[in-house]
């Protein structure tokens, strides 16, 4: 099959272009002005438009098991939403149990994954420790294309890894050639907070961010970043969401550590008021770790994407509906930890950051999918409108206009954070894989269709080297 974009302006992360996109098959083949294509390609008029590479998210949660419960949207409706919002590539999370296998766990999400509609790939979970673990790390990336371990600083009594699990592991996929990355909260101080606040009575949503406050992220990523640094081992930090953490960020790039920072986009753009609204189930929707902070942080995130301190714009997704959040009624500490955002993240980045003048166009494309490619080893098959590169692509119009609302969202779950905002910049067009998925507000997304994306280990040298 062939597809022809024809008289959009490409951008990509470096540069921006006037020039024809002509498609054969999931590869793009052909860049040019005026190009010839067969009579039977399909054609695209992207006259007036951008044309830029498929969004990659590198931190979603589909089908997840969490919290005594299920999230709404599995891998086909999630990955369906995303392509909707110009998501065409998702990286997703293997998270074992306590003392689970990491190939078993990897194996049961490889099964749910097979529904999806737009590519995939995961990072896994590194939730405990024995010589098993070890050697199933080295499964995972020799034999499977795994290039990057999660490690939860947070939940404990469930999947917290303290920190001689983040020593072993961090030391292991250095040796491997992998990335260590890491959710930030100290959570013995989360837990203590928790039962304090439960103590003296607030057992009501309100009481998640106190629980939750700045400081126990930026110690967390303090730490996180300097035993990455005794071990000489780059580390990511996904979610930032306070101005301390990405100051230790910031001074260990300063300082010449090899530190990546991924920010959310509710994070930029929505506000702890969320907590204050008088409604619990208002607050409760929006309960998700670490929680919306206030608007002084939000102006520094921004900062840190301006700057090249924060990398990646991810969404979190990790979606419950009202029925599952209520399981939190009387207790805070028991309301499924999560929120939505995948179809929405391009979107609202686009409006928030360039329209405002924060990001321009190719700075968008930087944080919002060649960062990721780049940092996660998909690059140049991901991330680029290129020669040879898979045709994930968003025909994007900056005058177009979209009110987000939970009521015409293609996601599950029935809230969207996002709710009510009117965002200028959408997609008109989706291709994955060479197929228009979305096209002007119809999704023609396909179970199944989905590939999984492997991604090489890095050599010694570069796993070091800068971004």
């Amino acid at each position: 099959m062939t597809t022809i974009i024809r008289g959009g302006m490409v951008v990509n992360g470096d540069r921006a272009f006037r020039a024809d996109v002509l498609c054969f098959g999931d590869k793009i083949v052909a860049l040019g002005e005026d190009l010839e294509a067969p009579a039977s390609a399909t054609v695209i008029d992207a006259s007036g438009q951008y044309v830029m590479p498929g969004g990659i998210d590198p931190h979603t949660h589909m089908n997840l098991p969490f919290m005594g419960t299920v999230t709404a949207d599995d891998f086909f409706t999630g990955t369906a939403a995303g392509l909707a919002g110009g998501t065409t590539t998702i990286m997703d999370f293997v998270i074992p149990a306590p003392q689970q296998s990491l190939l078993e766990a990897y194996h049961q999400w490889r099964d749910w994954a097979k529904k999806a509609a737009g590519d995939y790939t995961f990072h896994v979970a590194i939730t405990w420790w024995d010589d098993s673990v070890h050697a199933d790390m080295g499964t995972l990336v020799r034999e499977h294309g795994v290039n990057s371990f999660k490690h939860f600083m947070a939940y404990k009594n469930a999947i917290m890894a303290n920190d001689e699990t983040l020593v072993k592991s961090f030391t292991r996929s250095l040796e491997l050639g992998a990335l260590p990355t890491v959710h930030a909260e100290n959570g013995e101080l989360v837990f203590q907070l928790q039962q304090d606040l439960l103590r003296k009575g607030h057992f009501g949503p309100s009481a998640h961010p106190l629980s939750r406050p700045p400081a126990v992220e930026a110690e967390a990523a303090n730490r996180a970043i300097a035993i990455a640094n005794v071990l000489n081992t780059p580390v990511y930090i996904v979610h930032v969401s306070c101005a301390q953490a990405l100051d230790a960020i910031a001074r260990a790039r300063a300082s010449g550590q090899r530190v990546y920072g991924e920010a959310l986009a509710g994070h930029l753009v929505v506000d702890d008021s969320v907590y204050r609204s008088g409604e619990p189930a208002f607050a409760a929707a929006h309960v998700m770790s670490p929680p919306f902070r206030s608007k002084e942080h939000q102006t520094a995130l921004w900062h840190g994407l301006q700057s090249g301190n924060l990398h990646t714009t991810a969404s979190d997704h990790c979606t419950f509906c009202a029925e599952q959040k209520a399981a939190g009624r009387d207790d805070f500490t028991k309301i499924p930890n999560g929120c939505g955002g995948v179809e929405d993240r391009m979107s609202v980045l686009w409006d928030a950051g360039v329209n405002s003048g924060k990001l321009t166009p190719s700075e968008f494309v930087r944080v919002t999918s060649t960062n990721a490619a780049q940092i996660f080893n998909m690059y140049p098959r991901k991330g680029l409108i290129a020669v040879g590169s898979d045709a994930d692509i968003l025909v994007w119009d900056p005058d177009g206009t979209r009110t987000i609302s939970a009521k015409g969202q293609f996601a599950k779950g029935g809230f969207n954070v996002f709710e009510g905002r009117t965002v200028r910049g959408i997609p008109t067009t989706t291709l994955a894989a060479g197929k228009v998925v979305f096209h002007r507000g119809e999704l023609m997304a396909v179970e199944g269709a989905g590939a999984y994306v492997e991604r090489p280990a890095f050599s010694p040298v570069s796993v070091h080297k800068s971004n």
